[in-house]
């Protein structure tokens, strides 16, 4: 993995050097957007409604509208705020866990020391431990203040982004002001009804059923010769096309080697593993 942020964790006069990284990636098959009559890569241009000439991302800025009136902020002037400046996620709090609403759950990110001695870092991790509380920290990250949970996962500290709390809206829904009677015949036999469901929950038992039927369908089309050329419909692939391309399938592989499908799954889709061992030769071709 490679980290996306440096700084410093601070809680009181302890300082630990950490690194940031994604705890989560995105597994949803790559999909573009063509011209249905021949295939042709469909395009977005950046076009300026003054001149009508196509920017460059570069020379992209930020506005805000007041009315008549425009400020334009350059990334230099964004990159001035004292905020986005700063390096340090700073322990604010020490919470109970259960006080912090999951429904405030934005990211995952895990934290890894970024120092030859990572005995702060273990320290703070054994701290929360045996503390059995949440730390709540505010740090700055891509032209955002954001506030944030703190808390060991696996041997390792994970970070998990909030919510502030006017971004989550009331639930207030007209149909439940009336409380219907719930019978206790009713109630005892919803409860057998959960008792037969009760499991201790696994998420490796779960897989993504759409995106697995899409890999099936885009590999039956390769496979029946439902296909056109790619350099044709979308041009030349760079080298970094073709590394994107390689991840892809070895995060397929990977996944296709762990998982272990139900009985209801394999239901399903029973032929979705024949066409996979397949793919390795369809990728070489498009590649």
């Amino acid at each position: 993995m490679r980290s996306i942020w440096k700084g410093s964790l601070s809680f009181g006069l302890v300082n630990v050097p950490v690194k940031l990284y994604s705890a989560t990636e995105d597994h949803d098959v790559p999909l573009h957007q063509v011209h249905d009559k021949d295939g042709g890569r469909i395009r977005y241009k950046r076009v300026c409604e003054i001149d009508g000439e196509t920017v460059d991302y570069e020379h992209i800025a930020k506005a805000y509208v007041d009315g008549d009136d425009t400020v334009i902020l350059t990334d230099q002037d964004l990159a001035s705020l004292p905020a986005e400046r700063s390096k340090d996620i700073d322990v604010v709090e020490f919470v109970p866990t259960e006080q912090v609403d999951p429904i405030m759950f934005e990211k995952s990110y895990y934290l890894a020391p970024d120092s030859k001695s990572n005995k702060a870092y273990v320290l703070l991790m054994r701290t929360l431990e045996d503390s059995d509380r949440t730390a709540i920290v505010q740090f700055a990250l891509r032209q955002r203040t954001r506030l944030a949970a703190l808390k060991v996962r696996d041997g390792v500290l994970m970070m998990q982004t909030l919510l502030w709390d006017d971004e989550v809206r009331e639930a207030r829904f007209p149909e439940l002001d009336e409380t219907p009677r719930i019978s206790d015949a009713e109630l005892k036999m919803s409860r057998q009804l959960v008792d037969s469901f009760a499991s201790d929950f696994q998420p490796e038992k779960f897989s993504d059923d759409y995106q697995e039927q899409l890999r099936t369908l885009v590999e039956a089309k390769l496979e029946q010769g439902d296909k056109l050329d790619t350099e044709a419909t979308f041009g030349r692939q760079t080298d970094g096309g073709g590394e994107v391309l390689d991840l892809m399938e070895a995060l397929r592989r990977s996944v296709a080697a762990q998982r272990t499908p139900s009985k209801a799954s394999a239901k399903k889709a029973p032929p979705a593993k024949k066409p996979a061992a397949k793919k390795p030769a369809a990728k070489k071709k498009s590649a």
